[in-house]
C-alpha cells in the first residue's frame, strides 16, 4: 500500500461537534433541522443524544414556517412524556418556545381508550397545537376517527419507531401505514436503534424509500459530549441466586438504576417483591419513606442517606405516584438508585445516571441498547457510564464464554454505529391460526387432527426460543447430541422436551406437547434448515459459532446453538466472528464464576469499530484509493480539518469516507 494517511492523523476529531449553533442546536439537532421541510422524515440517532428537542424544533417550524395546525407526539410508556415537557427555546436562539397545554398532555392516570377520546377533542380544538400521548392511545384514537381529513394538516411523530413492524399484526405498524395512503399528514419517527433483530422489517421497502433519513452515531455523540467520555459493557457471571450475587456487583456510591429479571426467566425467583426487598437489604437500612412521592430513604453500610425509588411494586397504588415524581427530578440529590422490571429503559430521563445493572440476560439487542442509553447523558461530573449485566453461569467453558461476550460486546457497539444487527429466525404457529403467512421463516404445525389449546399455541408464538434456552441449559444430553458430529436423535429429544413440559404443571392435552416438543426440535436443528434453505440475501451463509443476538432468540452463552450476523446498510451480512477485534479487557473471578470487563470504549475505539465495519462492506481497491486519496486531503483542507461523513446526504462525501475507513484500516493492520 503506497497511500500514506499521516496528514489526516490516526483519528481525527472535529472539535465543531462540541458546540452549539446559535440557534442553540447540537450537532445532532442540526442535522434534523435541515431535513424541517420533509413530509417523512426518519431519525436513527443513539438514546441521550438529543432526539426529543430535536422534535420540538421541527415541529415548532412545521406549526409555524410550513402551515401544520396540529402536532401529536406518540411515545411507548408514560414516563418518556416527560422528555417533551415545556422547554425554553428561545433564550438560546430559537424563535419559540416549546409548550404543551396540561389538558393534552396525556402521560399521567387513565386508560388509553379515554385518553383517545381526549385527542379526538384535540383535533377540534381550534387553539390547540401540541399534544402527548402513548402509542396505544395514538391507535386507539386513529381508529376512532371518522375523518381521517383532520389529520392532513398534522404532523405525528412517533418516539422509539422500533416498536413499528412491517408486520401485519403490528397495529402501531398498521397506523402508519394508513397515515401514508389515506392522509397528507407529515411523520417524522425517531429511534435509538433501527432494527428488531427478527427477520420482519420496521417499514416495508415501499414505505421506506419515501423517508428522508437523518443518522447520528454514538461516536458522533461521544464527540460532543462535554462530561461524558467513557462507556464500559461488563458482563459478571454467577452460580446459585442473583440475590446473593448482586451486593458483591453494586456500588452504592453510584447513581444506579437495577432491572430485576423478568418473573417468567429462568433467572428469577417468581417473587419481585421479595427480589426488591432484598435488594433493600444490599443497599441499606429503611430510615422512612416520603409520603407524597413514594421514594425511599435508607441508610447505607457507610452511613450515606440514599434515595431509592422502586418501580416493581405496584400493590399499594404508590407505583403511579412514584413514576410522576421521577418525572419532576431536577436535582442530583434527588434521587440514588432505581429498581425497575419493566420501566425505566426506553427513553427514561434520569440524566444522573451512572450505571444501568442489569440482572438476567436480555434476548433483545434493541432493549439492552435502550437500557445503555439510561446511563448516557451527558452530566457535569459524570466521565464515564456503566452497563453490567449479572447473568447465571453457563454450563460451558470459560473460552466459549469469552468468545461469546465480545461478540456480544461487538455487536453492541455496532449497534451503537447505527448498524444493523439480524439473524435468521424462526416463527411457528398453528395451522389453525387462520393468517397470511407473508414470512418464508413461518413454520405450520399441523393441527388438524387434533386442535391445540389457546395455551399451546400462544407457546408456539412466543415461547419456543426460551424453552431452548432452557432444555440446553439444564440437560446435558440434549448439549452434547448438539455438538456432536451424530448430531440429535429427534424422537429421543421430543421425549425430553415432553418430560421437562410435564415439569411446568402446564394444562395441555397431549396434541399440545407433541406439537410444542415438534417445534423446539425444528429449533434445535434451524442451523441445517437455513443451510438447506440458504437464506442469506448474498446467496451465503454463515454457520460456524454459537451467538444468537435476536428479539426472540436463545442467550448467546450456549455452544452450538446458531450463527450470527451483523446486517450493514447495503444488506450484506458480515459475520460476527470474522469482525476481527477484541473488546474485552480483564477475566476476574466472581461469585463462583467470572466477571469480564471491556476495554473503554471511547470515541477512538467507536471510530475503529466504525472504520473496521465500513472497510467492511465498502468493498474499495488499492487502486481506487490511490485516486480518492488526494480529493479526500482536499475535502479535509476544504472543511476546516473536518474528515467526509458516513453518513452524509452526499453520495460523494459517503464514498470519501468509505475510503478513508478502508485506508485506516490496512493501516492499523500494518502497525
Amino acid at each position: 500500500m503506497s497511500v500514506q494517511i499521516q496528514n489526516v492523523g490516526k483519528y481525527s476529531f472535529d472539535n465543531s461537534l462540541s458546540t452549539s449553533n446559535a440557534m442553540g442546536m447540537r450537532p445532532m439537532q442540526e442535522r434534523a433541522f435541515e431535513k424541517r421541510n420533509s413530509q417523512y422524515l426518519l431519525i436513527k440517532a443513539p438514546p441521550a443524544c438529543g432526539k426529543s428537542r430535536a422534535l420540538m424544533y421541527l415541529a415548532l417550524d412545521k406549526l409555524i414556517n410550513q402551515g401544520l395546525k396540529k402536532v401529536i407526539v406518540s411515545v411507548p410508556q408514560m414516563a418518556i412524556g416527560s422528555s417533551f415537557k415545556d422547554t425554553k427555546l428561545i433564550e438560546d436562539g430559537f424563535f419559540a418556545n416549546w409548550h404543551v397545554d396540561s389538558k393534552y398532555d396525556l402521560c399521567g392516570l387513565g386508560s388509553d381508550d379515554s385518553k383517545s377520546n381526549t385527542v379526538l377533542k384535540f383535533l377540534d380544538d381550534p387553539n390547540a397545537q401540541c399534544l402527548i400521548c402513548a402509542h396505544p392511545t395514538l391507535i386507539y384514537a386513529y381508529d376512532k376517527l371518522q375523518d381521517k381529513s383532520k389529520l392532513n394538516k398534522a404532523l405525528i411523530a412517533v418516539d422509539e419507531f422500533h416498536h413499528v413492524s412491517a408486520d401485519a399484526d403490528n397495529r402501531l405498524g398498521g397506523v402508519i401505514k394508513q397515515l401514508i395512503n389515506n392522509t397528507n399528514a407529515h411523520i417524522i419517527a425517531m429511534t435509538g436503534s433501527y432494527f428488531r433483530g427478527d427477520s420482519v422489517p420496521v417499514l416495508a421497502p415501499e414505505d421506506e424509500i419515501l423517508f428522508d433519513k437523518v443518522t447520528y452515531t454514538y461516536y458522533e455523540q461521544l464527540q460532543s459530549y462535554k462530561y461524558l467520555k467513557e462507556l464500559s459493557i461488563d458482563y459478571a457471571f454467577y452460580t446459585g441466586k442473583w440475590v446473593d450475587a448482586i451486593g458483591d456487583i453494586l456500588d452504592t456510591s453510584k447513581k444506579t438504576i437495577i432491572h430485576i429479571p423478568s418473573v417468567n426467566s429462568n433467572e428469577s425467583t417468581k417473587d419481585k417483591y421479595n427480589e426488591v426487598n432484598f435488594v433493600f437489604e444490599q443497599i441499606g437500612t429503611f430510615v422512612e419513606r416520603d409520603k407524597d412521592t413514594g421514594i425511599y430513604t435508607l441508610k447505607s453500610k457507610d452511613g450515606c442517606y440514599l434515595k431509592v425509588a422502586d418501580l416493581v411494586s405496584d400493590n399499594d397504588g404508590m407505583q403511579s405516584i412514584t413514576l410522576n415524581a421521577l418525572r419532576k427530578c431536577t436535582n442530583k440529590d434527588d434521587l440514588d438508585i432505581i429498581i425497575a422490571l419493566g420501566m425505566a429503559k426506553e427513553g427514561f430521563d434520569w440524566p444522573w445516571c451512572e450505571v444501568a445493572l442489569t440482572v438476567g440476560y436480555r434476548n433483545s439487542l434493541t432493549e439492552v441498547v435502550q437500557i445503555i442509553g439510561r446511563a448516557t447523558r451527558d452530566c457535569e461530573g459524570k466521565r464515564k457510564a456503566q452497563f453490567i449485566n449479572l447473568i447465571r453461569k453457563p454450563n460451558a467453558e470459560q473460552d466459549d464464554v469469552a468468545d461469546a461476550v465480545n461478540n456480544l460486546l461487538k455487536a453492541i457497539t455496532l449497534s451503537l454505529l447505527m448498524e444493523q444487527v439480524l439473524v435468521p429466525n424462526i416463527h411457528f404457529r398453528a395451522a389453525s391460526d387462520t393468517v397470511d403467512d407473508k414470512d418464508d421463516s413461518t413454520i405450520i404445525i399441523d393441527d388438524s387432527a387434533a386442535p391445540l389449546s389457546s395455551q399451546a399455541k400462544d407457546i408456539l408464538k412466543n415461547e419456543i426460543p426460551d424453552l431452548v434456552t432452557e432444555l440446553i441449559n439444564s440437560n446435558d444430553q440434549i448439549k452434547k447430541a448438539l455438538v456432536t458430529e451424530k448430531g440429535i436423535d429427534n424422537e429421543q429429544i421430543a421425549d425430553i422436551i415432553k418430560a421437562s413440559l410435564l415439569k411446568h404443571n402446564l394444562d395441555l392435552e397431549n396434541q399440545d406437547y407433541d406439537a410444542i416438543a415438534s417445534a423446539v426440535v425444528i429449533e434445535l436443528n434451524k442451523k441445517s434448515l437455513y443451510k438447506a434453505s440458504n437464506t442469506s440475501s448474498q446467496g451465503n451463509s454463515y454457520f460456524k459459532d454459537d451467538l444468537d443476538i435476536n428479539d426472540e432468540q436463545s442467550s448467546p452463552f450456549v455452544v452450538a446453538e446458531g450463527s450470527n450476523f451483523v446486517e450493514m446498510n447495503k444488506g450484506r451480512f458480515i459475520n460476527l466472528d470474522e469482525f476481527n477485534i477484541n473488546l474485552i479487557m480483564d477475566i476476574n473471578p466472581f461469585h463462583g464464576a467470572y466477571e469480564f470487563l471491556s476495554k473503554v470504549v471511547d470515541a477512538s475505539t467507536l471510530l475503529k469499530i466504525q472504520d473496521l465495519a465500513v472497510a467492511q462492506r465498502a468493498q474499495v481497491s488499492v487502486e481506487e484509493a490511490r485516486v480518492l486519496w488526494p480529493k479526500i486531503k482536499e475535502f479535509v483542507r476544504n472543511n476546516n480539518g473536518r474528515e467526509p461523513n458516513i453518513n452524509s446526504y452526499d453520495d460523494n462525501e459517503r464514498r470519501l469516507a468509505e475510503v478513508l475507513a478502508y485506508l485506516r484500516t490496512q493501516k492499523s493492520k500494518k502497525s
